[in-house]
């Protein structure tokens, strides 16, 4: 290249005056000039290369060199439900809540559910005692800021949105509420039997027949009840820490619960029978009860462990668990509607009520007490529950202090 610049500096008049030289001298001017640029065309775009595949070695090489990971960011952390303290999942209607609050605000706004209250409706809620009071449930939604109108827009969507992988939470049974999961599967198991249907009864116009029918279904469900009531009262002596409250608390409860555990069994399997029934039993929010901090006490192990087992069986109802809480309340209703049946079936029926059912159906919530047995009626033998078996001379003929 130098050499080509060196004869162009020789005569650059000759080389620029084309006017004035002859054609053989523009020739070579000309073949020199061609010469020297495509040496020099040449030579830049050699230069041009090689820059270019030292940029591309060069860019290769670091995208071969792995960047450092970028730190994970970390996982969000929700403020406790605001209604009742349990875990939550997210905020729901204006406010952290968890899916049971969340679920059971919905409910009740999209149904237009009206509740009462049975107390003075001021009942403390929190995640053991939020199932057993919905008024004063559903007042807390509302103080914590819960928003009707967010359910409305809420339910107005065409498609649910998916469950966020994140709310799904991996449930597993420690040792010790697996061993008591067992122990109250087994006692379920072994104390309610299947128990004989009633037989197929038909009607007839005449008035002694239905008379001869009455008696017959009375008796038999005297004696089928009786039976369900023993049964009722080895369950709860089975059931964990049952037996260490003071004998005052274990009969309020019995009688509280019995009708609510003869109606319980539902499409669930013994497991689940077992625990629920345990919990309806262990109340703490039963009337006169002597200690009910440590009746709520032995009932939080039993609401942790069937919550564990029904979201282990059904992973894909997360919300089975609530909804069958629910239930406790439905049943509660509709014991108390069959307490009143039992008794105005004995006034219309002649004859003794059986004094087991008579002792589980007097004095319990929200019933007078029965009217007393004929003083023709022996009742020494019978098994009892009442307070007054306690100190009698008849206490060991009763099933639950034996």
């Amino acid at each position: 290249m130098f050499d080509c610049m060196d004869v162009l500096a020789v005569s650059p008049g000759q080389m620029l005056d084309f006017y004035t030289a002859s054609p053989s001298s523009c020739m070579l001017q000309e073949k020199a000039l061609k010469a020297c640029f495509s040496g020099l065309a040449q030579t830049e775009w050699q230069h041009r290369h090689s820059a270019q595949s030292i940029e591309t070695q060069s860019t290769s090489s670091e995208e071969l060199v792995p960047s450092p990971p970028s730190p994970l960011p970390p996982p969000r952390v929700y403020k406790p439900c605001f209604v009742c303290q349990d875990k939550s999942s997210g905020y729901h209607y204006g406010v952290s809540a968890c899916e049971g609050c969340k679920g059971f605000f919905r409910r009740s706004i999209q149904k237009n559910m009206v509740y009462t209250c049975h107390r003075d409706k001021n009942c403390v809620i929190n995640k053991v005692t939020r199932n057993r009071c919905q008024y004063c449930r559903l007042q807390k939604c509302f103080e914590v800021g819960m928003s009707k109108e967010s359910v409305r827009n809420d339910r107005n969507k065409k498609k649910k949105e998916p469950l966020k992988q994140e709310f799904m939470e991996n449930y597993e049974m420690t040792a010790e509420l697996d061993d008591l999961t067992e122990k109250i599967r087994k006692s379920h198991q072994e104390t309610f039997p299947s128990l004989c249907q009633l037989g197929k009864y038909t009607t007839n116009s005449s008035a002694d027949h239905r008379v001869r029918l009455d008696l017959g279904l009375w008796d038999k469900f005297s004696e089928l009840a009786t039976k369900c009531i023993i049964k009722i009262v080895e369950f709860a002596k089975r059931l964990p820490g049952f037996t260490s409250l003071t004998i005052a608390d274990q009969i309020t409860l019995l009688k509280a619960a019995c009708l609510d555990i003869l109606l319980l069994p539902l499409e669930m399997d013994d497991t689940e029978t077992g625990l629920l029934s345990a919990i309806c039993l262990i109340c703490g929010d039963r009337q006169d009860l002597e200690e009910p901090a440590k009746v709520d006490e032995l009932q939080e192990p039993l609401l942790e462990a069937l919550k564990i087992y029904i979201r282990k069986r059904r992973p894909n109802k997360p919300h089975m668990f609530p909804k069958i809480l629910m239930k406790i309340t439905d049943l509660r209703s509709i014991s108390a509607k069959g307490a009143e049946r039992v008794i105005t079936l004995k006034m219309e029926i002649p004859g003794s009520m059986p004094p087991l059912i008579q002792e589980m159906l007097e004095n319990s919530e929200g019933h007078e007490p029965l009217t007393p047995s004929s003083p023709g009626t022996t009742t020494e033998h019978s098994p009892s529950i009442s307070p007054s078996s306690v100190d009698n001379s008849h206490v060991t003929q009763s099933p639950l202090v034996q």
